[in-house]
Order: structure tokens, then C-alpha cells, then sequence
């Protein structure tokens, strides 16, 4: 019989904006938001705890959320900063678990089936991390715990922040029962909103759907909806990702309808992926265009091609996913551009986290 496995899922508590007050202590205690500031077009990156209570999140346009708190303090994200405590926070991790998976600079699973520390205990590991975290960096984590991935995540934003929830085996199916459908990772607003006009609002609810019904509903996603319904996920932890896709985007400072300017942006943010596409030897078969119109409402546009997708064929194809649009119509406030379809060399935790960081440092700008 196989050994139950013992996952851990660490979530760092409101990190970009508890690194920020944990290296400028005048800054403990108040709103904070880090990202955009309020006379941009930003948006907030992260926020502290103190900034939640006004109802502030991360995504949502700086400018809103200056006007649901005025008081709150604004500062542009040091991923660099960020970076060196992610290192340091998976440093930690490696001490206790056989497989680390980063998820990005601030959170990770963690695989202690096989780890001997504390006689096996998960949750005393768990613990034992949080301890750590806090001792070397000064901040504090939540944790999750379970027996598979989809529910030591949900676990870990049971009891933020500085939670730790334990999820045992004989307790899964009835934790998902009751959950509302909202709360499963990996379902968001819009298969939320479609799953309760099916009458579907918690776990137990998605339960009595046949897999045949949740696949001609939800396509390939039906499968997984069926599992996580039964609590099951048999998805392994890896210590090394595949990164499946490569893209850049860019927010304006004012609204643009004028289709060639929009045009020339997007080319110009092809070859900026071309380049860190060729840095990290990838090929891709798939340009997908993303457009974000000045009501927020996004759309995107994709073509997958029977070759590597080079400049040329970025020239050819940008203008024409753009033409399946509204562009020209509707005013823009955002564009993006990213390349998908390729094999990938395996990226160590170190690499992905210089990709992802030179990415989203960019993105910032």
C-alpha cells in the first residue's frame, strides 16, 4: 500500500508590502500599498493587512484604491529585495522536504511524506518552517496541510495570517462538502458564476455532477472539477516547473484607439519577448494577443502555426489577431503579447525565479 502522503502548501503573509515594513518600521502598523501610484494608471501589486480593511486588494486599480483610503501610503515594488527573501525563505523549505515546488516568489508546496523530523509529523514541520521563516527573516507565513495539493492550498488561507490548518485525510471530503465553489483553486469569477447557474454553490453540490455533465460543461477542466469534488488530486510535487508560456504587456497612460499605434506597441513587445525567449532557448509555435479595453473588459486573440514563430511572422500575425478585436472602436488601456507552444529545458527554482522577477520587474515599470 502506498504511504499517505503529507503536503505542505507556504503562503507568505501579505509579502511585497511585510517586506516593506519590515525594512522601513515607519511604515508598521499603516495602509500600505505596494504598485502603481494613485495618479497613474497602476495598479496595487500587494497590500498590507491594514490596507485590506479598507477594502483593497491586489489588481485593483491604484486610483480606486487611494479613494477607498486616502491615508494609505504608496511605494513602488524592490524586487530585488523580495527576491533575496524568497531565496532565503526556500532555503528553509529544502531543510525539511524531499520536493519544493514554487509557485512564485511567495509561496510553495512542499512534499514531507518521506521527511523523518519530528517523527514524521507535517504538522510539527510546518511549525517548525514558520518558526524559521520568522526567526531568519522577520516575517510570517501560513501554512497549509493536507494530503494532497488542492486542499493544502485552500488550507493555507484558512487561518491567515500566521495560520497553520490541518486537513486530515478522514476529514477531506467533508471540508469540501461545505466549501463554496468560490473558495476552490483553480475555479474563478466567471466558472463560479456559470457553476451556480447550475445550481452548483458548494463542494457537495459539484459532487452530484457526473463526469460526463462536467465535461461537456467546463471542456478538459470538467475532470478536475469532478476530482477536487471528491477531494482527490493526485498531482505530484515538482521541484522543477515547465513554463508553458513567455509574454509581456503594457499598461498606457491614457487611453489609445488609433489600431497602427496599438500596432507598434505590440511589435515592439514582440521582440522584447523574442529576446528573453532566445536568452532562455525557447521556441515558440503559439503568439496570443491580449487586449484591455478602457472599461476593463479584456479579450484575447490567438494563432498556433506549423513552425518557430520569429519576428516576421509576429509582423504578420499581430495585426491580424488585433482585426479580431475591438480595437479601432473601443478605446484601450492595456496590451499584451506572450508566445506558448514550445518545449522547454527545465528550469531550476533559481532560474524560474530571475525569469519570472525580470518579468513582472518590467511589467512594473
Amino acid at each position: 500500500m502506498a504511504k499517505q502522503r503529507k503536503i505542505i502548501h507556504v503562503d507568505m503573509d501579505a509579502f511585497y508590502a511585510s517586506v516593506e515594513q519590515r525594512d522601513f518600521p515607519e511604515l508598521k502598523g499603516k495602509p500600505l500599498i505596494v504598485g502603481g501610484q494613485p495618479d497613474s494608471r497602476g495598479v496595487v501589486a500587494a497590500c498590507s493587512y491594514e490596507a485590506r480593511k479598507f477594502g483593497i486588494h491586489s489588481a485593483m486599480a491604484s486610483s480606486r484604491a487611494y479613494r477607498l483610503c486616502p491615508e494609505a501610503i504608496f511605494v513602488r515594488p524592490r524586487f530585488d529585495a523580495y527576491k533575496e527573501v524568497s531565496n532565503q525563505i526556500r532555503e528553509i523549505f529544502w531543510r525539511y522536504a524531499s520536493e519544493v515546488e514554487p509557485l512564485s516568489l511567495d509561496e510553495a508546496y512542499l512534499d514531507v511524506t518521506y521527511t523523518e523530523s519530528f517523527n514524521g509529523s507535517a504538522t510539527l514541520i510546518a511549525k517548525a518552517i514558520k518558526a524559521e521563516i520568522l526567526a531568519e527573516t522577520g516575517l510570517t507565513a501560513s501554512a497549509g496541510v493536507s494530503y494532497n495539493k488542492f486542499l493544502a492550498k485552500i488550507a493555507s488561507d484558512m487561518d491567515k495570517p500566521d495560520g497553520l490548518y490541518l486537513i486530515r485525510p478522514e476529514q477531506g471530503q467533508e471540508f469540501v462538502n461545505k466549501l463554496p465553489v468560490g473558495k476552490f483553486h483553480g475555479i474563478g469569477p466567471a466558472t463560479e458564476a456559470k457553476m451556480k447557474n447550475l445550481g452548483i454553490h458548494t463542494g457537495n453540490d459539484l459532487r452530484q455532477k457526473s463526469l460526463a455533465e462536467l465535461t461537456e460543461r467546463f471542456g478538459k477542466s470538467g475532470q478536475y472539477y469532478y476530482n477536487i469534488a471528491r477531494a482527490i488530486d493526485e498531482r505530484p510535487v515538482r521541484s522543477s516547473r515547465i513554463r508553458k508560456s513567455l509574454g509581456k504587456e503594457t499598461t498606457f497612460a491614457e487611453d489609445i484607439l488609433s489600431v497602427p499605434e496599438l500596432t507598434n506597441i505590440l511589435l515592439g513587445l514582440a521582440e522584447q519577448v523574442l529576446e528573453s525567449l532566445n536568452k532562455h532557448d525557447m521556441q515558440g509555435r503559439t503568439v496570443t494577443v491580449k487586449v484591455k479595453y478602457a472599461d476593463f473588459q479584456q479579450v484575447t486573440r490567438a494563432q498556433t502555426l506549423d513552425r518557430s514563430i520569429g519576428l516576421a511572422e509576429l509582423q504578420e500575425w499581430i495585426p491580424k489577431l488585433l482585426a479580431r478585436t475591438e480595437a479601432g472602436n473601443k478605446p484601450v488601456r492595456l496590451v499584451g503579447l506572450s508566445l506558448s507552444g514550445f518545449e522547454l529545458p527545465v528550469v531550476d527554482e533559481k532560474g524560474q525565479a530571475q525569469l519570472d522577477l525580470l518579468l513582472n520587474s518590467e511589467n512594473m515599470r
